[in-house]
C-alpha cells in the first residue's frame, strides 16, 4: 500500500512540474512576461471604419486567453504591431442573368512581430482569410458583423501559432 501511495505521489509531482514545460495551448515555456499590441491601422483600399480597432482588440484578447503573458501599453517583451492591407470583396458565383450569387470579402494583415528577449524568433508576415456571403445580401451590419468575427478569428489564431504556439 505505501509503495503504491509512492507512486501515485510521484505521478503528481511528475504530472504538476511537466506543466510549466508544456500547456495545452502549445505554448511551451516562453521567455517572455509581457506583450504589447499596438495600434493597426488601416492602409487597405477599400475603407471600412472601425475594423483596425476591432482586429487590434481581438488580437489582444487571442494572446491574454491563449498564454499567460499580460498586456501592457510599452516596452512589452513581445510586440505586435502592423496593418490592414487590404479588405476586398469579390464575386465568387454568377447567377444566368450575370449578378453575383455569392460574394467572398478577404482581409489581409500585415504582422510584425518582435521577440525582444530572441531575436530570431522576429517576423514580418502577411494573414489572410475570406467569408464568403450571398450576393443578395450587403455586407453591413450582422453580416459584416459575422464576417469580421470568422476571419479575425482565423487570422489571431494563425498569428498566435506563428509566434507563440510554434505548431
Amino acid at each position: 500500500m505505501k509503495a503504491v501511495k509512492s507512486l501515485l505521489l510521484l505521478f503528481v509531482v511528475l504530472l504538476a512540474t511537466s506543466c510549466s514545460v508544456y500547456n495545452f495551448t502549445g505554448t511551451g515555456k516562453i521567455d517572455a512576461k509581457t506583450f504589447q499590441v499596438n495600434y493597426f491601422q488601416n492602409n487597405a483600399t477599400l475603407i471600412e471604419p472601425g475594423i483596425e480597432l476591432i482586429f487590434t482588440q481581438e488580437l489582444q484578447n487571442v494572446i491574454m486567453n491563449q498564454s499567460n503573458l499580460n498586456l501592457v501599453t510599452s516596452d512589452g517583451d513581445l510586440l505586435y504591431e502592423g496593418e490592414i492591407v487590404d479588405f476586398y470583396i469579390s464575386p465568387m458565383t454568377a447567377t444566368a442573368d450575370q449578378r453575383a450569387a455569392q460574394n467572398r470579402l478577404t482581409i489581409s494583415v500585415n504582422v510584425r512581430y518582435v521577440n525582444r528577449n530572441k531575436e530570431e524568433d522576429d517576423f514580418e508576415r502577411r494573414f489572410s482569410d475570406y467569408y464568403d456571403y450571398g450576393g443578395d445580401q450587403q455586407l453591413t451590419g450582422p453580416i459584416l458583423a459575422a464576417a469580421l468575427e470568422k476571419i479575425y478569428a482565423r487570422i489571431t489564431q494563425d498569428v498566435f501559432n506563428e509566434s507563440l504556439a510554434k505548431w
